[in-house]
């Protein structure tokens, strides 16, 4: 059926003369916007044109829309930035695009002019700025997450799932608490700034830990750093690493995008390493962009472009090196799930599926409809929760039809997405892990059973 957006009106604090093109600041690229030929090809790959079938929730309808705009032939106005928000920004479309339509590099920036130039109403607004006030600080989410685990242990969250009372509340703090992971008990425990390799170091690489990656998954950082020291890399882990501001991107906030960009160059460029190596997908899929974020800035777009080129996937990286510590026997069947910031973003596909393959007795499962979204998009399923449950119901049918022991991804929002979605099915979520922690396990002996044993921080859900 399709989709029917909820009327929309504007806040009282909002000009009733609305716009009628995009302004001078960072606006879509007219050689970018020339590049479609409305071919179609992205129209089966496209999340909401899958769902509904409308022509203005597809990349095209959305590119003809921003042309029109960028034109003067049409305002940003509540209908255009509601079929904007719509899009996950998967970028999938890119993947199938037959011209080679950057469309990271419009709909960015669309959002930017749509933030700039229509105010949201109120409660929309206040979502919003209480998100950003908290997921990009690892410090503020620590202090946050000590309730969070009381709830999640004592029994609380049980009895509150069991009352149904999740089903009163607003859509948005429902499916904000059904997607949270599960606090671990090690909240304030940290990295050493430095892991070193046994022998002598084959590379010098910084690593990336994340806001909510650092808080939430910091065993996946633990086991990143482990398998890089195992291949030979030194690694160094600066202190004080602040958000990487791919968020603030996806979500039209250039400025303080901009300003986490320059913290984080200047971060890594002290640190003086190789490369940089990041473990979640949309962090890596922005960090490759600050040379395009920082273009304008006198000072930092060379700055930014060095170091962009200077970031790498942990699966990149690994699979650049000759690989020197042993791969152990790992006897299970796993569904490799591919985040759409590494495959469609960042052109990483082969790479995981080669690491794994590394791996003696690893059976590895394809996902059917692969290409798609699983609806997590950064925080677009805490933004557009009906939608996210739509795609994350279909990915979870497909994820059920590998009959696979446990499922793999390299972004840990997706996992969570995807346990969410079986939930809702009333299935025990299957153990959930980030491709690197198998390469991990396979690389220190451990047994399937251990690994499943220990697969409560992503897996285990009450």
């Amino acid at each position: 059926m399709p989709h029917a957006a909820p009327p929309e009106t504007l806040p009282s604090s909002c000009s009733t003369s609305l716009p009628s093109s995009f302004d001078a600041h960072h606006r879509p690229e007219n050689s970018v916007l020339d590049r479609c030929v409305h071919c179609g090809f992205c129209l089966p790959v496209c999340p909401t044109y899958v769902l509904w079938g409308q022509e203005m929730d597809s990349p095209r309808g959305r590119i003809y829309m921003m042309k029109k705009a960028a034109e003067g032939e049409a305002p940003i106005d509540l209908t255009f930035r509601r079929h904007m928000d719509n899009c996950l920004g998967c970028m999938a479309c890119v993947t199938a695009c037959p011209s080679g339509v950057e469309y990271n590099k419009l709909i960015e920036p669309t959002r930017a002019q749509i933030e700039r130039h229509l105010p949201r109403g109120a409660a929309d607004s206040l979502f919003r700025k209480l998100m950003f006030a908290t997921f990009p600080h690892p410090n503020r989410l620590r202090l946050l997450a000590l309730p969070l685990r009381f709830y999640q242990k004592s029994g609380l969250r049980a009895l509150m799932r069991s009352t149904g009372i999740f089903k009163l509340l607003p859509k948005r703090l429902a499916a904000m608490e059904a997607l949270l992971p599960e606090v671990p008990s090690h909240l304030f425990a940290r990295l050493p700034e430095t892991v070193s390799p046994r022998s002598a170091p084959r590379l010098r690489v910084g690593m990336l830990t994340g806001c909510v990656q650092d808080v939430f998954f910091s065993h996946v950082n633990a086991a990143t750093a482990r398998v890089l020291a195992a291949e030979g890399c030194e690694v160094v882990i600066p202190r004080h690493q602040s958000c990487c501001g791919a968020l603030m991107v996806h979500s039209g906030m250039e400025e303080a995008a901009a300003d986490l960009a320059k913290k984080m160059i200047a971060l890594f460029e002290a640190a003086k390493v190789d490369a940089v190596v990041i473990n979640a997908a949309g962090c890596g899929s922005t960090m490759k962009e600050y040379g395009h974020l920082l273009r304008d800035e006198p000072g930092w777009a060379a700055r930014a472009a060095a170091f962009s080129a200077q970031c790498k996937d942990i699966s990149e990286i690994l699979c650049e090196l000759e690989p020197q510590a042993p791969r152990h026997p790992l006897k299970l069947r796993v569904a490799y799930h591919d985040a759409c910031h590494l495959q469609h973003a960042q052109g990483i596909r082969a790479e995981p599926r080669r690491l794994l393959k590394s791996i003696p007795g690893l059976e590895v499962a394809e996902i059917p409809e692969s290409s798609l979204c699983c609806g997590s998009a950064g925080v677009y399923n805490l933004l557009n929760p009906d939608t996210a449950n739509a795609l994350g119901d279909r990915k979870a049918e497909n994820l059920l039809a590998t009959h696979a022991e446990a499922v793999l991804s390299a972004n840990p929002g997706c996992l969570l997405q995807l346990m969410n979605g079986l939930r809702r099915r009333g299935l025990q979520a299957m153990p959930a892990f980030h491709m690197v922690e198998i390469l991990d396990a396979s690389i220190r002996g451990l047994s399937a059973e251990s690994l499943l044993a220990g697969a409560e921080p992503l897996a285990k859900k009450t």
